[in-house]
């Protein structure tokens, strides 16, 4: 079977796993008398301890070597031929635990990690001398006494770093933590205020202390040589056993056999070293950044200095005609146009405005909107400080701690997944194991009687576990994966994580985005409706027929759109919003001084200058240019944006906000907003159309506006009016919710949109249907006077008609089910109280709620994770842009975008609508019923030549060397490449595949099947003795020496047949795939193997007969009654199948009895399928955690 490997091999072309979870780092440097470890401290009781931190879920133990215990290893590893050493390297704990002694972890030369995949490393302490220069700002100011008593306490000794490096991070030790931590750990606590001050820049002594701390700016892809590589790939327990085998049948001089195994072996140990070291280095090269960085020194000077020399604290200057970004950077200084599709899939370019500064400490998630990215293509820069000629930033992570470092690493080191599938292929091995051992102590006791060699004995018995274990089991049930991933490759879906494609197959909820993965991306402005006192204006339809003033002025000039070679580029929203003013936009080019003259000298980043005259209605006058010269951008968890302008000579100074109408209001002055603004709004987002609100607010000109905090901006605005925009569905989404609903997989919506815009958009595509009804969560935290209060009322459209309690029990049936049904719709804030303080509605809200409206990306992210608590296999589809943290979360996770390949998901898909998301799930069960296919042939296979093997053992007699090779290495090898070649179903059944290897229905078609199988190679031999002519073997020889002989003729045979008919009977195609006659290649081997075995048992030719060692038999009702054998033989195992598929499983159950199911979303759909009052209607329910105490 090492033909699979070869195949496999040379078929995948997924993700690199070199060296798995697992790094071995050489190079020991043990303490000396005079070296002293520092006390590396954090200014933050919140640092990442390998043990604590959310990522890192690590036990790491120390260790000590003795010398003595070595050399007694070096002794062994000789006496043994390097078996030792091999099993060292299999077993990393028991190498440990025989070199060296436990020990405090602060005096380890070694230390053995386990994460909480349960796998296990063996790491060497890495130590590095530090200058006592520069070390305060190393080790933070908070700890400047204790580095400096160190020093004047040990003037003779010197400064030393412990560390080690696991998976490309380096931990170092930290002795007031009493452990090794994340050296990341070391700038965690940075405030936004301490980067500001770093602008200045490190010394040249600063930054080479700090290097030696943090180590190189690289990500470093390991390319092992291919003679390590080899040594590598042999130690494989696979190829381990291999060698086993192939000395075991040479000593029973199965030379043929031996020598095509041993061949094949190498061409797989050949392809697999190159496909391993072509992988290696095209992930080298996607990862390795090195570019020359123009770094600002604390003298004032610039200095160009290689990316390799960056650590975080380093101030670099972003050039005004971009860079490729080889760290994390918070931009302090200056805007920045940056491509992020690497890591988002988001294509088009977002703007970066510089940190603000204040107290907050900074976090690059939390701050996306000022930190540019390692591996984004910054595409230009605007300066914003005297002299600037581009930007300015401050390192803040460096090598595997950055956004692309974090990438590499999920590909390197991917996590295990928890699939039910895999877990069960290793018990099924296991079980063939003790099958093995079963076989073995049958032959040696059959073979005892004959009198056989102790020898032979041992050959015999040992060949036996050859046989029932096939070592390319794995392998095979892998070719599904690979065939799959190549198609969904040829649809435009990328995938980086192929073991996702089978889960793909059980998702039973999908998450979806709605804005440009529901709706259409871009918007069409519908109107402006202006706030007048306490009223709104009429609905004014073309904002080219604004009059000038500051409505019209704040839909020109509040956007972050930007100029790249004479074309906007921005968020498609604001695009529209500049394109209906018809105002254009201009960008000073470097040091335009006219530009900053026009406008009393400011530094501006952009104009906006209104359209001419001749070019407007007559009855609406001409406005003046306004330049933009401070930007906060848009948050998806502020859920605004604002702009600070001037008009000509610098007067006019304004605020202008833009974001969720509700957000915008909360930040006016209540008398400035209409009285009507929530019915209003109400009405437009009812309608499916997306509002913004703006407001604005006069500046003291003497007020420095180019330093001016976001705070201060955005405080007592006036409320100015509302942009309504028409967001379309998608076409192709009502038919893809169709599709899903039919097939019973849960579809649920998360935007970032108003909660009725979200409702209408669930309509419109079809998540939620005309006749059902939609009831309204409402959730609040407890407050000062009154405790945290959940309540459920029905939707706005429901609002206006008497609702009877009969009719409240009818829409309260359940979700899915026959009559009217009833969705749950939540909004962030809600979603958050019910998080937080009813943990136990939490889960049946989870249960009914469809739509979940104004949720921030990390809201998203822990509605995933919640889903899967009930035990959901979560799907997530988005754009990428801020969703990345929910659709690495889900269990599949598609991003829409260009990029073949980004940090945001195992799948990307280059179409922009969710139709590629039932062809995924398609594919995954096909994918998942391939496997399962192939897994039962090659189980059956062996099971079936493990019955031969012993059936002729019992009788002195064996398989033929060239027999062997036939079944193994043409017959079933070649039937298993192309069994799984079959295409997915057209159609997604509402019944998702089965995932357990190891449930009723496969145990009981195997035993079953082998039976029969087993049951029909004796009817053969029956037949056999049971004809006049018949002529006994010779008893005084034993196993391939008694060839040819007619036992072994007929047993030969029928087997032959028997491995061609099952790979028919376990190849299923509906529902979940093609039926098996598309499978045009698969139906050809049929036939050509079929015709092949009636030749040889009908009509074969002598030369034949002797090359396979086969008994020259002429009696042709003999032949014909073996072929009917295997006929009857054939249909008994079809007619099993489809028993056991259609009826027998059912009426087993039926037997058992009713039982709970296994997952908690069922049970919880059972259990509010029998509440039909849930949920209480207009009826508040309070928390039990919290009670409100009065203080009288």
């Amino acid at each position: 079977m090492l033909v699979f490997m070869v195949f496999v091999v040379s078929l995948y072309h997924g993700p690199l796993h070199a060296g798995g979870s697992k790094q071995e780092v050489g190079g020991l440097t043990l303490p000396s008398p005079g070296l002293l470890s520092p006390e590396l401290d954090l200014k933050s009781p919140c640092f990442a301890l390998p043990c604590q931190s959310a990522l890192s879920h690590m036990d790491v133990q120390g260790y000590k070597r003795v010398r003595w215990r070595v050399w007694l290893c070096y002794l062994g590893a000789v006496l043994s031929l390097g078996l030792l050493l091999v099993l060292f390297k299999w077993r990393p704990r028991w190498g440990v635990l025989a070199h060296c002694q436990p020990c405090p972890l602060h005096i380890a030369d070694t230390v053995l990690l386990r994460d909480d995949f349960g796998e296990q490393c063996v790491l060497e302490v890495l130590t590095e001398e530090i200058e006592e220069e520069g070390l305060d700002s190393v080790a933070g100011e908070g700890n400047e006494y204790e580095w400096r008593d160190t020093v004047q306490l040990h003037k003779e000794e010197k400064l030393l770093l412990r560390y080690y490096v696991f998976q490309g991070i380096r931990y170092v030790w930290m002795a007031r933590k009493g452990a090794f931590c994340k050296v990341s750990a070391l700038n965690d606590h940075w405030t936004c205020a301490e980067l500001h001050r770093m602008q200045q820049g490190l010394s040249a002594m600063e930054q080479s202390s700090r290097r030696k701390v943090y180590g190189q700016n690289l990500i470093d892809v390991p390319v092992k040589s291919y003679l390590q590589l080899l040594f590598e790939e042999v130690l494989n327990p696979f190829y381990m056993f291999q060698i086993c085998s192939i000395i075991l049948w040479m000593s029973d001089r199965y030379y043929y056999y031996a020598a095509c195994v041993f061949i094949i072996s190498l061409i797989s140990i050949a392809i697999s070293l190159y496909e391993i070291r072509k992988q290696s280095n095209t992930l080298r090269k996607m990862a390795q950044l090195i570019v020359p960085v123009t770094v600002r020194r604390n003298t004032g000077e610039e200095e160009s200095v290689s990316s390799l020399e960056l650590v975080p604290g380093d101030c670099i200057l972003i050039p005004s005609e971009g860079l490729l970004l080889p760290c994390d950077a918070a931009l302090l200084v200056g805007e920045c146009m940056v491509n992020e599709s690497m890591l988002t899939g988001e294509s088009i370019p977002v703007i970066k405005t510089p940190l603000p500064g204040g107290g907050e400490r900074y976090s690059a998630d939390a701050q996306r909107r000022h930190t540019l990215f390692c591996g984004t293509q910054a595409i230009q820069a605007k300066g914003n400080y005297p002299g600037g000629r581009g930007a300015l930033a401050v390192v803040v992570c460096t090598g595997f701690f950055t956004a692309k470092g974090d990438l590499i690493s999920s590909i390197l080191y991917p996590q295990p997944i928890n699939f039910r599938f895999y877990k069960d292929a290793i018990k099924f091995l296991l079980f063939l194991g003790l099958l093995a051992l079963g076989g073995t102590i049958y032959s040696i006791v059959m073979l005892n009687r004959s009198s056989t060699s102790v020898v032979q004995l041992l050959i015999r018995s040992l060949d036996i576990v050859t046989i029932i274990v096939p070592p390319a089991l794995p392998a095979a049930i892998t070719t599904g994966t690979i065939y799959a991933q190549r198609r969904l490759k040829k649809q435009g879906i990328f995938c980086i994580s192929p073991p996702r494609i089978n889960v793909s197959g059980k998702v039973s909820l999908f998450c979806f985005d709605k804005t440009g993965t529901l709706t259409e991306e871009g918007l069409d402005v519908w109107g402006v409706m202006e706030a007048t006192g306490s009223h709104f204006e009429e609905l004014v339809p073309d904002p080219h027929l604004l009059p000038p003033g500051f409505m019209l002025s704040s839909l020109a000039c509040c956007h972050s759109v930007a100029l790249l070679g004479g074309q906007l580029l921005g968020d498609p929203l604001e695009l529209k919003m500049i394109e209906s003013t018809g105002w254009e936009l201009e960008e000073p080019e470097g040091e335009d001084e006219r530009g900053h003259a026009e406008f009393g000298g400011r530094r501006v980043l952009a104009v906006m200058r209104p359209p001419p005259q001749e070019l407007l209605p007559q009855d609406v006058s001409m406005s003046q240019a306004v330049a933009i010269i401070q930007r906060f951008p848009f948050s998806s968890a502020l859920q605004r944006m604002s702009v600070v302008t001037v008009g000509p000579g610098g007067q006019g100074a304004t605020a202008f906000l833009k974001g969720a109408p509700e957000m915008v209001a909360s930040h006016c002055l209540k008398e400035s907003v209409p009285a009507q603004f929530c019915t209003t709004l109400r009405n437009f987002a009812s309608e499916g159309f997306r509002v913004l609100a703006l407001a604005y607010k006069p500046l003291d000109e003497r007020t420095d506006l180019n330093s001016i905090s976001r705070d201060e901006v955005e405080k007592e605005m006036r409320f100015l009016g509302l942009l309504i925009m028409k967001n379309l569905v998608k076409p192709e989404s009502p038919e893809v919710i169709s599709i899903l609903r039919q097939a019973r997989l849960r579809t649920v919506m998360a935007t970032g949109d108003n909660i009725l815009t979200a409702v209408n958009v669930a309509r419109g595509c079809g998540m939620v249907a005309s006749n059902e009804r939609v009831i309204f969560v409402h959730a609040s935290p407890p407050t000062g006077h009154s405790p945290a209060v959940l309540k459920f009322h029905l939707g706005e459209e429901w609002t206006q008609a008497a609702v009877s309690p009969d009719e409240i029990d009818v829409i309260s049936q359940g979700l899915y089910q026959s009559g009217v049904t009833y969705h749950l719709a939540v909004n962030g804030k809600s979603f958050s109280a019910l998080c937080d303080f009813f943990p136990e509605y939490l889960s049946k809200v989870l249960m009914r709620a469809t739509v979940y409206a104004r949720m921030a990306p990390d809201q998203k992210t822990q509605l995933v994770t919640e889903l899967q608590k009930l035990n959901y296999r979560v799907g997530m589809c988005g754009d990428g842009a801020n969703d990345c943290g929910a659709l690495r979360a889900a269990d599949v996770g598609v991003s829409l975008s260009e990029a073949e390949a980004s940090v945001a998901s195992p799948f990307t898909s280059k179409t922009d609508n969710i139709s590629c998301v039932p062809l995924l799930i398609r594919e995954g069960r096909c994918s998942l019923v391939t496997c399962f296919s192939l897994f039962k042939y090659m189980a059956l296979y062996s099971l079936i030549q493990f019955a031969s093997v012993l059936i002729l053992y019992t009788i002195q007699t064996n398989l033929g060397d060239l027999q062997f090779l036939l079944f193994d290495l043409v017959l079933v090898t070649l039937l298993a490449i192309v069994m799984g070649k079959g295409g997915p179903s057209k159609e997604l059944h509402p019944q998702r595949p089965p995932a357990s290897l190891l449930a009723l229905p496969v145990i009981m078609s195997l035993l079953l099947h082998t039976l029969l199988l087993v049951v029909s190679q004796i009817g053969a031999l029956l037949i056999t003795y049971s004809q006049s002519w018949f002529v006994p073997l010779n008893s005084t020889v034993t196993g391939a020496a008694n060839l040819p002989n007619m036992e072994n003729t007929s047993v030969f045979a029928v087997s032959g047949f028997q491995y061609i008919f099952m790979a028919i009977i376990v190849t299923k195609g509906h529902p979940y795939k093609k039926p098996l006659y598309t499978n045009v290649l698969f139906l050809v081997l049929l036939l050509v193997f079929s015709a092949t075995m009636f030749w040889l048992v009908l009509f074969p030719v002598g030369i034949i007969q002797e090359i396979l060692q086969l008994y020259k038999i002429t009696d042709m009702n003999y032949k014909l009654l073996l072929i009917a054998l295997a006929a009857l033989n054939f249909f008994t195992c079809y007619l099993l199948e489809v028993l056991i598929e259609n009826g027998m499983v059912e009426c087993c159950r039926t037997l058992r009895g009713h039982r709970e199911s296994k997952k908690q979303y069922k049970r919880l759909d059972a259990l509010l399928a029998e509440s039909p009052s849930w949920p209480p209607l207009d009826q508040p329910l309070s928390s039990p955690q919290c009670t409100v105490i009065g203080l009288s």
